[in-house]
C-alpha cells in the first residue's frame, strides 16, 4: 500500500472539517467564501491563522489578516504556499 503525502490544501480542509460544523455539512469547496456564507467567523479565522502558524511554522503579521487572504480554502492555500 502506497500512502500519499497530503498537500497544504488537504491538511487546511482537514482541519475546516474538524472545527467547523458547517464545513462538515457541505463539505469544503475551494472557492467558497466562508465569512460569506457564515461558515466561519472572524474568531474562526484567528483559531485558523493559530494553526496554520503552528502546523506550517509560519509567523502572520497584523497586515497579513487580510479578509482576501482567508476567505476561502484556495486563498488560504495560495497564503500559505506563498508564505513558505
Amino acid at each position: 500500500m502506497i500512502l500519499q503525502a497530503q498537500t497544504t490544501e488537504d491538511r487546511i480542509r482537514e482541519f475546516i472539517l474538524k472545527h467547523y460544523p458547517l464545513a462538515r455539512k457541505d463539505g469544503v469547496k475551494p472557492h467558497e467564501k466562508w465569512l460569506e456564507t457564515g461558515m466561519i467567523d472572524s474568531l474562526g479565522i484567528l483559531d485558523l491563522v493559530h494553526f496554520l502558524e503552528s502546523e506550517f511554522s509560519l509567523q502572520i503579521s497584523d497586515d497579513e489578516l487580510l479578509p482576501e487572504n482567508f476567505e476561502s480554502l484556495k486563498t488560504v492555500t495560495d497564503f500559505v504556499c506563498k508564505k513558505s
